[in-house]
């Protein structure tokens, strides 16, 4: 199975949402990162055929999606950043709902929900109503109606909203092991998810893909251009101004700077190893709303 983007892009007006995108995707996990406004959605929603291209294609094994129409829906699974549910309805009633939606038969939907309320630890409480969860548990029924028809292609977009750090291990591990030999594209800002499932990134900004690889080829991107500097608390503020300034760390009288820099900052800046997230903050940190 192969997941083609050709060309893929999509104008709002005189505003480029998503430019000329072109990348394979075959059977793993893909994280797309990117700042707000990068275009992560918009192209989420062409590759489920939510949203029509100005130009370019979505194909599945050379085949164009929107012509296949019922017959690659079949094979989506789809979680909106916006999920939308209804409060009256029971996590039972509601996933029965959708998987009716689906065309599920009401035997297998039954066993099916019943499954999915386990993985994602609602068995508990799937007679009470959605309106009373709090929002990681609504954000889990969301990511399990999108995997109710076991979809060969899942795509989710900021899936982790509202997950604390146990809820997000559990999700990290259901989409490791759900994978196989199955598409999985997600997005989200917290980046050490995508670091700890992901096979491969897509690295978006302004609407271009500017590089597709894995985690340990695109932090290869920063090697050499991330450092740590000890100075005083007097300093460090001096430092966040005119630095990109990862993290900081009090070491008694101390501050340890994280610092991005193409080059040695000061004398006394020790090389570090680079990680996801000093690849995002170099590539996205100056623009708006990033995060």
């Amino acid at each position: 199975m192969e997941l083609s983007l050709d060309r893929l892009t999509k104008h709002y007006g005189h505003k480029i949402a998503v430019d000329c995108v072109n990348a394979s995707l075959k059977p793993g996990v893909y994280g797309l990162l990117g700042a707000n406004g990068a275009g992560k959605t918009t192209l989420m929603r062409m590759l489920c055929a939510i949203l029509e291209p100005t130009s370019g294609e979505v194909l599945l094994d050379g085949k164009e999606v929107t012509a296949m129409g019922a017959e690659y829906r079949n094979l989506l699974g789809y979680l909106p950043q916006d999920f939308g549910y209804y409060p009256n309805y029971t996590a039972q009633e509601f996933l029965l709902y959708f998987a009716a939606l689906k065309g599920i038969p009401h035997k297998s939907a039954r066993t099916r929900v019943r499954e999915l309320l386990g993985l994602i630890g609602l068995g508990d409480v799937a007679g009470k109503k959605i309106k009373t969860y709090s929002g990681g548990m609504k954000q889990r029924v969301g990511i399990a109606q999108a995997l109710l028809n076991q979809p060969r292609i899942l795509v989710l977009d900021e899936p982790t909203a509202g997950l604390d750090p146990k809820e997000r291990i559990r999700f990290r591990n259901l989409i490791a092991d759900y994978a196989g030999d199955r598409i999985v594209i997600l997005s989200t800002h917290i980046v050490s998810d995508i670091e700890a499932i992901a096979d491969e990134v897509l690295l978006m900004k302004k609407g271009k893909l500017l590089s597709k690889g894995t985690v340990e080829e695109l932090t290869r991107k920063v090697k050499g251009k991330v450092w740590e500097l000890v100075v005083s608390p007097e300093e460090a503020r001096s430092w966040q101004a005119k630095m990109a300034v990862a993290n900081l760390r009090h070491e008694e009288n101390k501050i340890a700077l994280r610092i991005l820099s193409d080059d040695k900052p000061a004398e006394g800046a020790v090389p570090c190893e680079a990680s996801l997230e000093d690849l995002y903050l170099y590539y996205f940190g100056t623009e708006e709303g990033a995060r």
